[in-house]
Protein backbone atom coordinates (compact mmCIF):
# COMPACT_ATOMS: atom_id res chain seq x y z
CA UNK A 1 0.00 0.00 0.00
CA UNK A 2 1.45 3.39 -1.01
CA UNK A 3 1.78 5.74 1.94
CA UNK A 4 0.59 9.32 1.78
CA UNK A 5 4.23 10.50 2.16
CA UNK A 6 5.21 8.66 -1.06
CA UNK A 7 2.26 9.91 -3.08
CA UNK A 8 3.17 12.14 -6.00
CA UNK A 9 2.22 15.76 -5.40
CA UNK A 10 -0.74 17.03 -7.40
CA UNK A 11 -0.07 20.16 -9.49
CA UNK A 12 -3.13 22.08 -10.66
CA UNK A 13 -2.99 24.13 -13.82
CA UNK A 14 -3.16 27.92 -13.23
CA UNK A 15 -6.44 29.43 -14.26
CA UNK A 16 -6.83 32.41 -16.60
CA UNK A 17 -7.07 34.87 -13.69
CA UNK A 18 -3.77 33.68 -12.23
CA UNK A 19 -2.03 33.91 -15.61
CA UNK A 20 -3.42 37.41 -16.07
CA UNK A 21 -2.18 38.51 -12.65
CA UNK A 22 1.26 37.00 -13.23
CA UNK A 23 1.76 38.67 -16.62
CA UNK A 24 0.42 41.96 -15.25
CA UNK A 25 3.07 41.85 -12.51
CA UNK A 26 5.85 40.60 -14.81
CA UNK A 27 5.63 42.77 -17.91
CA UNK A 28 9.15 41.71 -18.92
CA UNK A 29 8.16 38.04 -19.23
CA UNK A 30 8.08 37.94 -23.05
CA UNK A 31 11.42 39.76 -23.19
CA UNK A 32 12.94 36.81 -21.40
CA UNK A 33 11.09 34.22 -23.48
CA UNK A 34 10.67 35.80 -26.95
CA UNK A 35 10.22 32.41 -28.60
CA UNK A 36 6.77 32.14 -27.05
CA UNK A 37 5.57 35.13 -29.06
CA UNK A 38 5.85 33.14 -32.27
CA UNK A 39 3.46 30.52 -30.94
CA UNK A 40 0.79 32.95 -29.70
CA UNK A 41 -2.38 33.15 -31.76
CA UNK A 42 -5.14 35.68 -31.21
CA UNK A 43 -8.56 35.53 -32.74
CA UNK A 44 -9.78 38.44 -34.86
CA UNK A 45 -13.35 39.61 -35.29
CA UNK A 46 -13.29 38.08 -38.77
CA UNK A 47 -12.26 34.71 -37.34
CA UNK A 48 -8.78 34.98 -38.82
CA UNK A 49 -5.82 34.50 -36.49
CA UNK A 50 -3.49 37.49 -36.14
CA UNK A 51 -0.12 37.99 -34.54
CA UNK A 52 0.32 39.58 -31.15
CA UNK A 53 1.86 42.69 -32.69
CA UNK A 54 -1.05 43.07 -35.12
CA UNK A 55 -3.46 42.70 -32.26
CA UNK A 56 -1.58 45.30 -30.21
CA UNK A 57 -1.66 47.73 -33.11
CA UNK A 58 -5.40 47.19 -33.49
CA UNK A 59 -6.00 47.77 -29.77
CA UNK A 60 -3.89 50.95 -29.83
CA UNK A 61 -5.84 52.23 -32.83
CA UNK A 62 -9.12 51.60 -31.03
CA UNK A 63 -7.85 53.33 -27.90
CA UNK A 64 -6.62 56.25 -30.01
CA UNK A 65 -10.06 56.55 -31.64
CA UNK A 66 -11.76 56.57 -28.22
CA UNK A 67 -9.36 59.20 -26.91
CA UNK A 68 -9.94 61.40 -29.95
CA UNK A 69 -13.70 61.14 -29.46
CA UNK A 70 -13.38 62.09 -25.79
CA UNK A 71 -11.11 65.00 -26.70
CA UNK A 72 -13.62 66.26 -29.28
CA UNK A 73 -16.39 66.04 -26.69
CA UNK A 74 -14.29 68.05 -24.22
CA UNK A 75 -13.57 70.66 -26.90
CA UNK A 76 -17.30 70.96 -27.63
CA UNK A 77 -18.03 71.41 -23.91
CA UNK A 78 -15.31 74.06 -23.64
CA UNK A 79 -16.74 75.95 -26.62
CA UNK A 80 -20.25 75.79 -25.16
CA UNK A 81 -18.92 77.11 -21.84
CA UNK A 82 -17.11 79.95 -23.61
CA UNK A 83 -20.29 80.95 -25.42
CA UNK A 84 -22.28 80.71 -22.20
CA UNK A 85 -19.77 82.87 -20.32
CA UNK A 86 -19.86 85.47 -23.08
CA UNK A 87 -23.65 85.61 -23.00
CA UNK A 88 -23.63 85.86 -19.20
CA UNK A 89 -21.14 88.72 -19.47
CA UNK A 90 -23.38 90.56 -21.94
CA UNK A 91 -26.40 89.90 -19.74
CA UNK A 92 -24.57 91.30 -16.73
CA UNK A 93 -23.59 94.49 -18.58
CA UNK A 94 -27.15 94.95 -19.78
CA UNK A 95 -28.66 94.50 -16.33
CA UNK A 96 -26.28 96.75 -14.41
CA UNK A 97 -27.15 99.54 -16.84
CA UNK A 98 -30.81 99.46 -15.80
CA UNK A 99 -31.88 102.64 -14.01
CA UNK A 100 -35.07 101.31 -12.45
CA UNK A 101 -36.86 98.10 -11.60
CA UNK A 102 -38.94 98.43 -14.77
CA UNK A 103 -35.82 98.72 -16.93
CA UNK A 104 -34.20 95.84 -15.07
CA UNK A 105 -37.14 93.51 -15.73
CA UNK A 106 -37.34 94.61 -19.38
CA UNK A 107 -33.59 94.04 -19.91
CA UNK A 108 -33.73 90.67 -18.18
CA UNK A 109 -36.63 89.51 -20.33
CA UNK A 110 -35.02 90.80 -23.53
CA UNK A 111 -31.70 89.07 -22.84
CA UNK A 112 -33.20 85.76 -21.74
CA UNK A 113 -35.55 85.59 -24.72
CA UNK A 114 -32.99 86.57 -27.37
CA UNK A 115 -29.73 85.15 -26.02
CA UNK A 116 -30.95 82.13 -24.04
CA UNK A 117 -34.04 81.16 -26.07
CA UNK A 118 -36.46 81.41 -23.15
CA UNK A 119 -40.18 81.43 -23.91
CA UNK A 120 -41.43 82.79 -20.59
CA UNK A 121 -39.72 84.88 -17.91
CA UNK A 122 -41.45 85.91 -14.69
CA UNK A 123 -40.03 87.57 -11.59
CA UNK A 124 -41.83 86.83 -8.33
CA UNK A 125 -40.91 89.50 -5.78
CA UNK A 126 -41.88 90.03 -2.12
CA UNK A 127 -43.35 93.34 -0.97
CA UNK A 128 -44.47 94.22 -4.47
CA UNK A 129 -47.28 96.75 -4.51
CA UNK A 130 -49.90 96.94 -7.26
CA UNK A 131 -48.31 99.97 -8.90
CA UNK A 132 -44.92 98.32 -9.34
CA UNK A 133 -46.62 95.10 -10.38
CA UNK A 134 -48.39 96.92 -13.24
CA UNK A 135 -45.27 98.83 -14.28
CA UNK A 136 -42.85 95.89 -14.26
CA UNK A 137 -44.98 92.84 -15.00
CA UNK A 138 -43.43 91.13 -11.96
CA UNK A 139 -45.65 89.05 -9.68
CA UNK A 140 -46.02 89.36 -5.90
CA UNK A 141 -44.60 86.58 -3.74
CA UNK A 142 -45.65 85.62 -0.23
CA UNK A 143 -43.62 82.74 1.20
CA UNK A 144 -45.49 80.56 3.65
CA UNK A 145 -45.58 76.89 4.64
CA UNK A 146 -47.96 76.05 1.82
CA UNK A 147 -45.61 77.57 -0.77
CA UNK A 148 -42.60 75.83 0.77
CA UNK A 149 -44.42 72.55 0.41
CA UNK A 150 -45.27 73.37 -3.22
CA UNK A 151 -41.70 74.44 -4.13
CA UNK A 152 -39.33 72.72 -1.67
CA UNK A 153 -36.23 72.79 -3.89
CA UNK A 154 -35.84 76.57 -4.29
CA UNK A 155 -37.51 77.58 -1.01
CA UNK A 156 -36.15 74.96 1.40
CA UNK A 157 -33.13 73.39 -0.28
CA UNK A 158 -32.06 76.81 -1.59
CA UNK A 159 -31.08 75.67 -5.09
CA UNK A 160 -32.48 75.99 -8.61
CA UNK A 161 -35.15 73.53 -9.70
CA UNK A 162 -34.87 72.38 -13.31
CA UNK A 163 -37.12 70.14 -15.37
CA UNK A 164 -40.81 69.59 -15.92
CA UNK A 165 -43.04 71.13 -13.28
CA UNK A 166 -46.06 69.57 -11.67
CA UNK A 167 -49.33 71.14 -12.78
CA UNK A 168 -49.88 73.03 -9.53
CA UNK A 169 -46.31 74.37 -9.63
CA UNK A 170 -46.60 75.47 -13.26
CA UNK A 171 -49.93 77.21 -12.69
CA UNK A 172 -48.59 79.12 -9.69
CA UNK A 173 -45.35 80.19 -11.39
CA UNK A 174 -46.53 80.83 -14.95
CA UNK A 175 -50.24 81.52 -14.62
CA UNK A 176 -51.96 81.58 -18.01
CA UNK A 177 -48.74 80.50 -19.76
CA UNK A 178 -48.50 77.26 -17.75
CA UNK A 179 -50.07 75.01 -20.40
CA UNK A 180 -47.39 75.94 -22.95
CA UNK A 181 -44.42 75.36 -20.63
CA UNK A 182 -42.75 71.96 -21.08
CA UNK A 183 -39.64 72.56 -18.97
CA UNK A 184 -38.42 75.30 -16.68
CA UNK A 185 -35.79 76.64 -14.30
CA UNK A 186 -36.91 78.08 -10.96
CA UNK A 187 -34.14 80.15 -9.38
CA UNK A 188 -34.22 81.33 -5.76
CA UNK A 189 -33.12 84.93 -5.24
CA UNK A 190 -31.30 85.08 -1.93
CA UNK A 191 -31.28 82.62 0.94
CA UNK A 192 -34.34 80.37 0.62
CA UNK A 193 -35.75 82.79 -1.97
CA UNK A 194 -36.11 85.61 0.57
CA UNK A 195 -35.53 88.05 -2.32
CA UNK A 196 -37.97 86.32 -4.67
CA UNK A 197 -37.96 83.81 -7.51
CA UNK A 198 -36.95 83.99 -11.15
CA UNK A 199 -38.81 81.49 -13.31
CA UNK A 200 -37.69 80.74 -16.86
CA UNK A 201 -39.91 78.56 -19.05
CA UNK A 202 -39.43 76.80 -22.36
CA UNK A 203 -41.71 75.04 -24.82
CA UNK A 204 -38.95 72.44 -25.32
CA UNK A 205 -39.17 69.38 -23.10
CA UNK A 206 -35.41 68.97 -22.73
CA UNK A 207 -34.43 72.65 -22.56
CA UNK A 208 -34.20 72.38 -18.77
CA UNK A 209 -33.70 69.01 -17.08
CA UNK A 210 -32.82 67.78 -13.57
CA UNK A 211 -29.37 66.58 -14.70
CA UNK A 212 -28.15 69.88 -16.07
CA UNK A 213 -25.57 72.03 -14.32
CA UNK A 214 -26.93 74.94 -12.31
CA UNK A 215 -23.82 77.09 -11.75
CA UNK A 216 -24.93 79.65 -14.35
CA UNK A 217 -28.43 79.79 -12.86
CA UNK A 218 -27.05 80.29 -9.35
CA UNK A 219 -24.77 83.09 -10.57
CA UNK A 220 -27.70 84.75 -12.30
CA UNK A 221 -29.70 84.54 -9.08
CA UNK A 222 -26.86 86.12 -7.07
CA UNK A 223 -26.53 88.91 -9.62
CA UNK A 224 -30.24 89.71 -9.51
CA UNK A 225 -30.24 89.84 -5.71
CA UNK A 226 -27.56 92.54 -5.77
CA UNK A 227 -29.27 94.52 -8.51
CA UNK A 228 -32.71 94.32 -6.95
CA UNK A 229 -31.33 95.61 -3.67
CA UNK A 230 -30.13 98.72 -5.50
CA UNK A 231 -33.33 99.39 -7.41
CA UNK A 232 -35.98 101.85 -6.43
CA UNK A 233 -39.50 102.05 -7.90
CA UNK A 234 -39.61 103.23 -11.53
Amino acid sequence: MTSQANAEPQHSEPDASQVHDYLANHAEFFNEYPELLADLQLSHASGKAVSLIERQVQVLREQNHDLKQRLLELVDVARDNDRLNERLHNLTLELIGAGSLTELVESLEHQLRNEFMADAIILHLPDLDESRQRETGAQPLVIDDQLRELLPTPLTENKPQCGRLKQAQAEFLFGEQAAAIESSAVIPLGENACGGLLTIGSREVNRFNPCMGTVFLMHLGELLVRLLDNQSPA
